[in-house]
């Protein structure tokens, strides 16, 4: 059984094991934990799955305002339970934090961008990005 719940941070190494896992792990600075104590520490909203043995298995973390718009920054879970509905889960429990009406948007991952339409994404025409 997976539990979904909001938690108010997670462990670096934790947070780091679950991208590795995932395929968001290839795109996310997980040998800089520094780096990853700090992405999560300045996250706030950060929505878990975790199996019977309390095992981090999926997260989804986001910076909102919780009224308009919620920037899920990453949604990553372990490839060994993917298909299982824990990523829609993981969605459907940040949404449950946010305002109705509140959006989330989101820079999709090449391995995720047909997922999306799945759950109930719209694809954007123009998104930006500048830096790293």
């Amino acid at each position: 059984m997976t539990t979904f719940s909001r938690e108010a941070t997670v462990a670096a190494a934790e947070f780091r094991q679950v991208l590795v896992e995932s395929t968001l792990g290839e795109r996310r600075p997980v040998d800089d934990l520094a780096r990853l104590a700090k992405m999560v520490a300045h996250a706030n909203l950060i929505v878990t799955a975790r199996d019977d043995g309390g095992r981090l298995i999926g997260i989804a973390r986001s910076v909102t305002d919780f009224a308009y718009c919620c920037y899920l920054s990453d949604l990553a879970v372990s490839r060994e339970v993917q298909h299982q509905g824990i990523g829609r889960g993981l969605i459907e429990e940040t949404l449950r934090h946010l305002d109705p009406g509140a959006k989330i948007i989101l820079l999709a991952a090449p391995a995720a961008v047909d997922y999306y339409a799945r759950v109930g994404f719209e694809r954007h025409p123009s998104a930006w990005t500048r830096g790293a």
